[in-house]
């Protein structure tokens, strides 16, 4: 997966989980609340291996000489 898509996945992810709380925080769903925020730890994972992926493209660039 490119960079971009780890981090759109893991927008996406943090947003659903955070959904999934509200919702169980609501319903007073605690099954619900865990799972939205197992959701969004995963989401913030994804978007720190895209962060990781552009440090490492761009710490390569420098290295080889491209920008």
């Amino acid at each position: 997966m490119s960079s971009t898509t780890d981090k759109i996945k893991g927008l996406a992810n943090e947003a659903v989980g955070n959904v999934k709380q509200a919702a169980g925080n609501v319903t007073g769903n605690d099954k619900l609340v865990a799972e939205g925020k197992a959701q969004e730890l995963k989401g913030e994972a994804q978007k720190t291996v895209g962060d990781a992926k552009d440090g490492a493209k761009t710490l390569a660039d420098k290295i080889t000489g491209k920008h």
